[in-house]
């Protein structure tokens, strides 16, 4: 067993903690809290100075006319040919023949399409021939009738002969110059004169009645030509007004059914527009039909062409209005088509309450009157350019509507500008566009 081993005072001295002495993690945190400090300064301060950015809502610097000033309400609608049809034949058969397509222009009566018609061309061929025979027909009557006339006047004229004789005859044996039997061959042959003439009438009534016949057969045979003549010509497909076509419905090859939905057939074969007849046809709230009148004067705008305009009159008003909708449909014509103008274009019509002048048809720049501050006396508009804003002294004129006219502005067409603006924005401001 070994002895333990004496502890002395001086080595248990050694192992005790020197708490005098400050840990480096302790120190290090002593350090990091002013320099963080700093830093929240510094970003603060940097907040502090950097310029501020605005939310802003942007509306745009139009082009508009002093047209505006005159607007009672607007309608939306469709520019629509007021004579269309969808052309088709009466004759049902397949097509072999289209002579137009999309944008043809084709006039009143002119063949744009053709069916087989071999079929009505043969029976056209068999009725021309019956015509013939009717024909020849006839022509044998009419001789059979010049016969019965000249047998007529043969018999009339020996009837004739026939009485002389037998008055002669008479008056002879009167003074006993004759013998009886003189007289009674004379009356024989006068009997038998008056025999033949009704005969030869008898055969003129006959050959006249041949003649009628013939001619009733001849005119049968010509109304069957006829009605061959219009069955080809149902055939030929026609176009009924001077116009434009707009829609090819049909191909060569395709059955052509009138009337008919089988499956594989059309019904028309284009479709097709007056374009002298375009019109604007737009749907005005049942509470403003009040404002309404014929004759009318109104501006129209079309989608396509945006920033031009065309001035129009009131054509009619239906009388009826439209449950659904609550609306009425007003028909607007155009003062001058314009070759550009198509059926189906959206349209826009501003209904005027007097007609304008000249100068009011002239283009001027407008803006939305929220955008117009005061300053020093005058007005001036935020133009957005990029992300900061230029004030821009402005100067407005008469009121266009909802905008307001610019008078000699620097501004142009498009130009962005801050609407409502803050009073606190200033030139030079930074800004940004909030989404509407």
């Amino acid at each position: 067993m070994s002895e333990p081993v004496p502890t002395s005072s001086k080595t248990l001295a050694g192992l005790k903690i020197d708490r005098s002495a400050t840990p480096a993690r302790v120190r290090r945190k002593r350090w990091l809290w002013p320099v963080l400090g700093l830093v929240a300064a510094g970003v603060a301060l940097a907040l502090a100075l950097a310029p501020k950015v605005h939310s802003v809502q942007a509306v745009a610097v139009v082009s508009t006319t002093g047209t505006q000033q005159y607007a009672m309400l607007t309608a939306s609608g469709y520019v629509v040919a007021q004579r269309r049809a969808a052309v088709a034949s009466k004759a049902s058969g397949r097509l072999v023949e289209l002579k137009v397509r999309e944008g043809s222009v084709v006039k009143a009566g002119e063949v744009i399409a053709r069916l087989d018609n071999a079929d009505v061309q043969a029976a056209l061929a068999t009725t021309a021939a019956g015509v013939r025979a009717a024909e020849a027909a006839l022509k044998l009557a009419d001789a059979g009738l010049r016969g019965a006339e000249a047998s007529i006047n043969q018999a009339a004229a020996a009837q004739a002969q026939a009485a002389a004789e037998l008055k002669r005859a008479l008056a002879l044996q009167a003074q006993s110059f004759v013998s009886p039997q003189a007289v009674d061959a004379a009356k024989a042959r006068a009997d038998g004169a008056a025999a033949a003439l009704a005969a030869a009438e008898a055969g003129r009534a006959q050959a006249q009645a041949q003649a009628a016949q013939a001619q009733a057969q001849l005119a049968m045979a010509q109304a069957q030509v006829r009605v061959q003549q219009v069955n080809e010509d149902f055939t030929l497909i026609r176009a009924p007004f001077d116009g434009v076509v707009l829609v090819k419905n049909a191909n060569v090859g395709d059955m052509v059914t009138p009337f008919s939905s089988a499956a594989g057939s059309q019904g028309a074969v284009v479709t097709m527009a007056d374009m002298g007849t375009l019109e604007v046809e737009a749907d005005v709230a049942e509470a403003n039909v009040g404002k309404l009148k014929l004759d009318a004067p109104v501006e129209i705008t079309l989608d396509a062409f945006a920033g031009e305009r065309w001035r129009g009159s009131v054509a009619r008003i239906v009388p009826t209005v439209d449950r659904a909708k609550a609306t009425v449909m007003t028909k607007v014509r155009f003062e001058k088509l314009d070759a550009r103008i198509l059926p189906e274009m959206s349209a826009k019509v501003q209904f005027l309450s007097q007609a304008p002048s000249e100068a009011d048809l002239k283009p001027v720049l407008a803006i939305n009157p929220k955008a117009v501050v005061a300053h020093e006396g005058g007005k001036r508009v935020f133009r957005i350019e990029g992300e900061v804003v230029k004030a821009v002294p402005v100067t407005t004129g008469k009121a266009l509507g909802e905008l307001v006219e610019l008078v000699g502005s620097p501004l142009k067409s498009g130009d962005k500008l801050v609407l409502s603006p803050d009073p606190k924005l200033a030139d030079g401001a930074r800004v940004t566009v909030a989404a509407k």
